[in-house]
């Protein structure tokens, strides 16, 4: 079993699931997170005290995705299009590394607005 956490927002709470990269290693290490929501179209971002070089980065991500924004130092959470995104495609505004993705409905994440207290810690067994 991969590296399971939980992302509460709000009412709203969500499990991911991180990769096997650097990036997902570093942030893993660093959880628990809080930080304060940020919206930019269908994403949600926050600073985290994690500072990463890009890793593979994308310009373009896919529902449910989780990213490291390299130059602002967020986590981010994608469920549909950015101001940047040409047409449906989920478009960062700058590329990310990816690092895990949602396991359920992302959509859900629509109900967190601007200014809620986000937190991101590993998932507890049992």
């Amino acid at each position: 079993m991969g590296r399971r956490i939980r992302i509460k927002a709000g009412g709203v709470e969500v499990a991911a699931e991180l990769n096997e990269t650097r990036t997902a290693e570093a942030i893993w290490q660093a959880l628990p997170i809080k930080g304060e929501v940020n919206r930019w179209g269908e994403e949600i971002y926050f600073s985290i005290p994690v500072s990463l070089e890009e890793e593979n980065a994308q310009e373009v991500v896919s529902v449910g995705d989780l990213g490291y924004w390299p130059p602002g130092t967020a986590f981010c959470l994608f469920w549909g299009p950015t101001p940047m995104s040409r047409g449906e495609e989920i478009r960062p505004a700058s590329p990310v590394n990816v690092l895990g993705k949602v396991t359920g409905d992302a959509s859900v994440l629509r109900q967190v607005a601007s200014g809620t207290e986000i937190t991101v810690d590993r998932e507890t067994q049992g």
